[in-house]
């Protein structure tokens, strides 16, 4: 696969930043009825997948909100719980990581505007479901 973000940079593998309510939104499956169990269904399903057609090492992240704050990190996948906002909560993730290569998974686009300000690259919900 030729992608830019394919291989580790010198401070560690590409940083994936899930928006866990927006991917989860993106499809309508039920998740409003229980969205604490679809949040763990994409966490698992990132655990299990990761970033499908990705060949390079990845760190996952899925930031969640709401009613979806509780669920856990598993190996593989760190959830960030995010206070308030969730898309505020990605923007401090990809702030706090400028170091490193980013990757945002959001079909928000005042979102996807915002952290590529920030110098990370976006994709949307199709990224991680397929």
């Amino acid at each position: 696969m030729n992608d830019p973000l394919g291989s580790p940079g010198p401070d560690g593998p590409l940083l994936v930043i899930v928006d866990g309510a927006n991917v989860v939104g993106s499809r309508p499956d039920g998740w409003w009825r229980d969205r604490r169990g679809a949040a763990e269904r994409l966490r698992d399903r990132l655990a299990r997948e990761g970033l499908p057609r990705h060949e390079g090492a990845v760190e996952l992240v899925l930031v969640v909100e709401g009613a979806a704050r509780g669920v856990e990190s598993v190996p593989g996948v760190r959830v960030a719980e995010a206070r308030g906002s969730g898309d505020d909560r990605i923007v401090e993730l990809a702030a706090e990581n400028s170091h490193r290569a980013r990757l945002v998974v959001t079909a928000d686009r005042e979102l996807r505007r915002r952290v590529t300000e920030l110098g990370a690259e976006v994709t949307g919900p199709r990224a991680v479901l397929g």
